[in-house]
């Protein structure tokens, strides 16, 4: 029985999944290499792989054979689909030059906030989950106070506390930024 790529081709084509398996586990690090000196990054070698193997099978009935081999034909697909993928960053990269600047805005309570990030830690649990369900996952009082198994006013008071806390831990207060209460309010001691 011959092993050529032709006549595996052709049990393929007969129904028989493996003998495709076969031409794949054959070619596959063949194209691979190939390809890896084609794009720049493996991931793209890997997609120009699955892109080869895929046309391939899709185009099953018009693949070229060059001495029972399809190897051949496996690394001019590899080339063209490694253009492919390379015009296809050369406009991502070109779209992305058009797109105006965005400055970055400070977030004090952005993920990756360290200072933020070590103050909800030294929290109590109560204080985080409240911090956490209602202002950076945005839950409305209720739905926290569902969420948590307390009721609403709970959750609203809970919530106050936790936010002066946690300000107070973020930038405590200096006496140049306090600012005396309004002739009409009485400041209780």
């Amino acid at each position: 029985m011959s092993n050529t790529d032709a006549d595996e081709w052709a049990r393929a084509l007969g129904g028989n999944a493996e003998a495709f398996g076969r031409v794949f586990d054959r070619h596959q690090d063949r194209v691979l290499r190939h390809s890896l000196r084609l794009v720049p990054q493996r991931t793209d070698a890997d997609d120009v792989v699955a892109i080869v193997f895929l046309e391939a099978w899709r185009k099953r009935r018009t693949v070229r054979f060059i001495d029972g081999s399809l190897l051949p034909w496996l690394l001019v697909t590899a080339t063209n689909a490694a253009r492919n993928v390379e015009r296809g960053h050369r406009r991502y990269r070109i779209l992305l030059q058009r797109l105006p600047q965005v400055t970055a805005i400070s977030d004090h309570l952005a993920i990756g906030d360290t200072e933020v990030e070590v103050a909800l830690r030294s929290m109590s649990l109560s204080d985080r989950q409240i911090i956490t369900l209602c202002v950076l996952e945005g839950f409305t009082e209720p739905e926290a106070a569902q969420a948590l198994g307390v009721a609403r006013g709970t959750v609203k008071s809970r919530l106050s506390r936790a936010k002066k806390r946690l300000a107070a831990m973020i930038a405590p207060p200096t006496s140049a930024t306090r600012h005396p209460a309004p002739p009409s309010e009485k400041v209780l001691p």
